[in-house]
């Protein structure tokens, strides 16, 4: 997806209740983090960095959504017990994951495994994509993504 490209429009299960379609999200930006698996210790401390800088994310009027396959009823176990103040989507269909390419071939203990390339998207309150980061590496990347909104609204 090249960078301001209108981003097709998707629905999704949310653990806010109610089905999340994109389309309906704009208006304001929005961050797509995608994540290989609830309760890990990656997706943890992301998820942890997020919750940290939420509040500064809701100062912009920017949400953040976490998406990953994992299932509506594992997503809202996992927010409760961390503590999330942002929501997750569940996409085991691959639906988003398919539209925005972060299903990849991963080593796994020596075999090879299909799964989430962790990733990140940025998309502006028209509903393009403004930045995006792929293959991200977890320490510092919530900052790096709260500057990116700073610089975009």
């Amino acid at each position: 997806m090249e960078k301001l490209e209108l981003v097709s429009d998707f629905t999704l299960d949310a653990t806010t209740g109610q089905p999340f379609r994109l389309s309906e999200q704009r208006g304001a930006p929005l961050v797509l983090y995608f994540y290989p698996k609830d309760d890990t210790p990656g997706c943890t401390d992301e998820g942890l960095q997020f919750t940290q800088l939420h509040d500064q994310f809701a100062d912009l009027h920017c949400p953040v959504w976490g998406v990953s396959r994992d299932s509506l009823s594992s997503h809202e176990k996992f927010r409760a017990k961390m503590g999330f103040p942002f929501h997750l989507l569940s996409d085991p269909d691959e639906i988003a994951c398919t539209l925005f390419g972060v299903m990849k071939l991963k080593n796994m203990y020596g075999k090879q495994v299909r799964g989430i390339e962790r990733s990140t998207f940025l998309i502006d309150a028209q509903g393009r994509l403004a930045h995006q980061w792929r293959a991200v590496k977890v320490p510092g990347h919530a900052q790096q993504v709260l500057e990116a909104v700073q610089q975009l609204v």
